[in-house]
């Protein structure tokens, strides 16, 4: 049985398991996107208190509808400061005040190191990507590093083709199979897969054997009610991610 038969797709699942994640953290740097309308359902729900940080520079920002780019002006409403690129980043981020970054890519290895450049040889590649923008300071600055991305054997890999983001501080993964923790010693571990997803999906999504948590692996609680209104009516009721 599939999401959609549960009423509710793999996006949706995805974004009300990362938005739980953010349960009692403070200042989050996102971008757009799945990330995007993960923590603002955080902030609707279990994390009431806490600060968006949007990478054009705008801090404490409450967007009255969902963000279609970073540079995107509903970006800067209700928001705290609007500041410099360079102020953002050098203040804000490389002075510890970021609590969570939300970042996505390409490909992920299993210590959480992440590729958002090239796809394929750097000088001769097959796709050639938007490279690091931020990611790269955000993934070595912020106090936590949490992905969401989509798993298959393409984005889930042992070896990267380059390693755009270091994974250090990698601490959540949230896919649409299901929630991988860092452990100490620098690698993914499975601890939670969603409904309806086996462990064999797990394994056939993706380039390496999961390594399985501490305990019993456990199953996501499905999207309650009020989960999936805020996202379809609110946060984004055109389905541009979620569908």
């Amino acid at each position: 049985m599939t999401g959609h038969d549960r009423g509710y797709s793999a996006s949706e699942m995805m974004i009300v398991a990362a938005a739980r994640a953010l349960a009692g953290k403070r200042v989050c740097f996102v971008g757009v996107g799945l990330p995007n309308i993960a923590v603002n359902l955080a902030r609707r729900t279990v994390a009431p208190d806490i600060e968006l940080v949007y990478e054009a520079g705008v801090f404490g920002a409450r967007p009255a509808r969902l963000p279609l780019s970073i540079g995107d002006p509903t970006i800067v409403t209700g928001a705290t400061a609007v500041t410099s690129m360079f102020e953002l980043f050098g203040f804000y981020l490389q002075g510890g005040l970021i609590d969570v970054g939300f970042l996505g890519g390409a490909q992920i290895d299993w210590h959480g190191n992440l590729n958002t450049t090239v796809i394929g040889d750097y000088e001769r590649p097959k796709t050639r990507l938007p490279g690091s923008g931020g990611a790269c300071e955000i993934a070595q600055n912020a106090k936590q590093v949490f992905v969401i991305m989509r798993q298959s054997p393409r984005s889930f890999v042992r070896k990267l083709d380059f390693r755009t983001s270091t994974g250090a501080r990698v601490s959540v993964v949230v896919t649409d199979k299901g929630v991988f923790h860092r452990r100490p010693e620098g690698t993914l571990h499975l601890d939670a897969t969603h409904p309806g997803i086996t462990l064999d999906e797990v394994r056939a999504s993706m380039g390496w054997e999961p390594r399985l948590g501490e305990g019993e692996l456990v199953t996501t609680a499905p999207p309650t009610a009020e989960e999936l209104r805020l996202i379809r009516e609110e946060l984004d009721p055109q389905g541009a991610y979620t569908k």
